[in-house]
């Protein structure tokens, strides 16, 4: 009884010193100050939640880093309870990492993604790092979204609480103190961690942390005329070395050695000093932040009584906030663009994919922006909404990306084209503005190239070329030669090896309506050349005298082709190894109206095929999918180079050459053929997966005009796979077989195909 009295006097005379000086004819003016940490600031939301339980209004919020972002929330106008449901329902995980979605990529960008495992970028010939993991692009868009309310409120103490946060100028090290502007721009250049986050540019300054020089600014909110402070310090003390495992763990004790000594004195000013036992988290433990929400939370109820005395001090003062009213669409009826000097407006404008003055949701627009990022063209996007009396200015402030050259690399291994090892050289802006132009060399078993130019104008027709040399050789069957060529029979031949040389060059327009969805029209050349030495080796020379021959080689085609082509794809898959959800469609028709004629069989013909598949979640971590695939050659031509071949495992096979499980590598042949394969993919461990497949299919010769592709499947194949997302990109082992043979196959893939 005795120590619950003194507790009491010690409030009431803390209370009594606290509002002495204050006066009686108005109540105390408050200010909430807090502090940066990172995850660790998720504290301040446990805090608040306390705070606005005891009834007290904020007069004025300073924060920095965390703080300032929290505090800028809500200083706009949202509660602690409101705040604790947007942060548990924000994955921070894909926010920091920037990590932008593969629908955001157009078809060339989705390819180049999916086929490089290293990538240097290089300036003036030097290789060049980034400054930062991330852009911060995702947490802007976010943050953009959340304070669509306050978009017009450019003097920060208009917000239905003043608010202000500090900056560091990372030029000359000095504090920047943010009362103005562009709220969403402010709160990012002040929780811009360095190495973490690209730096911010507000008015030609160069902005980092403001925890660097002032991460509790108490001595500001002071300035704007708080009677009294409540803190609510999460920042890290001076770690042990044991505690200094991680770059960003190093990087903030650095920055600490100064704060650390400044909040001696600033604890002294603050009345009531709330400090969350939170040492044993990191500062990016985002995905502890219900745990970190809780003890900050606990930590304010340990101060509950003077919180209520300060709010039974407030009498006149209304805490009651009405709901921040949250907007799901915009109308953007003028888009003004700054900072766009090798990139035009039409290619800007293509990307962020949504037409002026029609209404547009905020998915939408950070769809938009993420196709912008997407490009790699910029270093930095940051915009700004404004009303405009009409509707909405969108106000895109672009930081270029200075590098315009990259090298990239990247090695593959599988059984068709053996082992292979790429270098890629990239530049960007080659001959005009919003082009780029890439050239794949390829060494290994068999040499190839890859050469790219692609002029991408957005809304508009794009334009591009692509020249592709492909080699490879495999031991097949010789009753498929023979099925498919003049080839006279031999009993002592079993298998041939089949030398395939393919040169393809194309000249094509394509329009993306979106980033998944392209219609391509082109005109197209290939060189195809079907050869061996089996022959010369195994038969005699009357045997063969009728097939061309060059040295020692047998060719059976030695054409070249020429064809216009048009092509219908939409990708939505959202990985094109390991798809948990989406669909794809692919459709692709050629019409060869030229040839040289190496056979003397040639008449015009047409080869169409499409592929049509989607992916169903069955439950966590596992899915289905499931494809259909088919392809038909038209016309009366003799010529069965562009015959459709099925058999192995892959991606990527050139020409009409198709995977098919249970038997090996171009091991069934048809002009015609259907297809149906599905896959079960348990991803039963991160970047691990089990993968159970089967596919069917009828194939053989004028398959659709007998009717045979609707009837009970010939062919049938199964498989059984490990999956790895390696740092070379996918790893894949399958055993596979099937009912009608006795063999079975094991395919090996190490890599991205290319």
């Amino acid at each position: 009884m005795k120590n619950t009295l003194t507790i009491i006097m010690f409030v009431f005379f803390g209370a009594f010193v606290m509002f002495q000086s204050i006066g009686q004819d108005r109540p105390p003016k408050v200010g909430l100050v807090l502090s940066g940490g990172g995850a660790k600031g998720m504290a301040h939301i446990g805090a608040l939640k306390v705070i606005d339980e005891a009834g007290i209004k904020i007069d004025y919020i300073g924060g920095t880093s965390m703080g300032a972002i929290v505090g800028a929330l809500y200083a706009s106008g949202y509660t602690a309870i409101e705040l604790d449901s947007i942060f548990k329902a924000t994955n921070f995980s894909e926010l920091i990492q920037d990590n932008v979605p593969r629908g955001a990529k157009t078809f060339y960008e989705k390819e180049d993604s999916e086929r490089y495992a290293l990538g240097l970028p290089f300036t003036n010939f030097n290789v060049s790092f980034p400054q930062a993991i991330s852009g911060g692009q995702n947490i802007y868009t976010e943050l953009v979204r959340l304070l669509f309310h306050v978009k017009d409120i450019q003097d920060f103490k208009r917000l239905p609480i003043p608010f202000l946060c500090i900056a560091t100028n990372v030029e000359t090290g000095e504090e920047v103190l943010l009362n103005g502007g562009y709220l969403p721009e402010a709160i990012m250049a002040s929780g811009t961690f360095p190495s973490l986050f690209e730096p911010s540019e507000i008015d030609g300054e160069i902005l980092i942390d403001g925890g660097v020089v002032n991460n509790y600014p108490i001595d500001e909110i002071r300035a704007l005329g708080a009677d009294l402070i409540i803190g609510v310090d999460v920042q890290h003390g001076l770690a042990t070395r044991e505690s200094l495992s991680s770059a960003t763990e190093i990087l903030l004790q650095i920055n600490n050695y100064r704060t650390v000594d400044d909040m001696k004195e600033k604890i002294e000013k603050t009345e009531i000093y709330i400090r969350p036992d939170i040492d044993d988290f990191s500062v990016i433990d985002f995905d502890r932040s219900l745990e970190i929400v809780e003890i900050g939370e606990a930590a304010a109820y340990k101060r509950l009584a003077e919180l209520q005395e300060i709010a039974q001090s407030q009498t006149n003062a209304s805490v009651k906030k009405d709901r921040v009213k949250t907007s799901d669409s915009l109308t953007i009826n003028r888009l003004i663009i700054r900072g766009n000097d090798r990139y035009t407006r039409g290619y800007i404008k293509g990307k962020l994919r949504f037409d002026l003055a029609e209404k547009t949701s905020f998915e939408r627009l950070k769809q938009g922006i993420n196709n912008l990022s997407a490009t790699g063209n910029f270093k930095a996007i940051r915009y700004e909404l404004a009303s405009n009396g009409l509707g909405t200015d969108l106000i895109l402030k672009l930081t270029e990306n200075p590098t315009k050259m990259f090298l990239k690399m990247s090695a593959h291994y599988d059984d068709l084209y053996k082992s292979a090892a790429l270098i890629n050289l990239t530049k960007k802006n080659f001959l005009l503005k919003d082009d780029v132009a890439s050239f794949d060399f390829i060494l290994g078993d068999h040499i190839r190239y890859n050469m790219q130019y692609y002029l991408d104008k957005g809304f508009y027709w794009s334009f591009g070329i692509n020249s592709k040399f492909t080699d490879f050789d495999e031991e097949i069957d010789f009753g498929l030669i023979q099925s498919n060529f003049n080839v006279p029979d031999d009993p002592n031949i079993r298998e041939i090896n089949l030398d395939v040389t393919d040169l393809t060059n194309q000249v094509y327009l394509q329009t993306v309506f979106k980033e998944e969805f392209a219609f391509t029209i082109g005109a197209e050349h290939k060189l195809l050349r079907y050869s061996t030495r089996t022959l010369n080796e195994a038969v005699d020379e009357s045997a063969t005298s009728f097939l061309p021959r060059d040295s020692d080689r047998t060719f059976f085609d030695n054409s070249n082709y020429f064809s216009a082509y048009g092509k219908i794809t939409l990708d939505t898959y959202d990985d094109k190894y390991f798809p948990t959800k989406g669909l794809f469609f692919d459709s692709d028709f050629h019409l060869y109206l030229f040839s040289s004629d190496f056979n003397e069989n040639f008449k015009e013909f047409g080869v169409g095929k499409a592929r049509l598949g989607t992916v169903i979640p069955l439950a966590h971590n596992l899915s289905f999918n499931i494809e259909t695939q088919g392809g038909v050659k038209l016309g009366t031509s003799g010529v069965t180079s562009f015959d459709f071949v099925l058999g192995g495992y892959g991606n990527d096979f050139v020409n009409n050459f198709v995977p098919f499980f249970g038997y090996d590598f171009l091991s069934l042949p048809g002009n015609s053929f259907v297809k149906a394969y599905g896959r079960l993919d348990y991803n039963f461990a991160p970047k691990n997966h089990i993968l159970l497949s089967a596919n069917f299919a009828n194939i053989e010769d004028d398959l659709f005009r007998t009717g045979e592709w609707f009837s009970e499947p010939n062919f049938s194949g199964y498989g059984i796979g490990y999956g790895f997302e390696s740092f070379l990109g996918p790893i894949q082992i399958y055993y596979s077989w099937t009912p009608e043979i006795s063999n079975s196959n094991i395919f090996f893939s190490v890599g991205y195909w290319f």
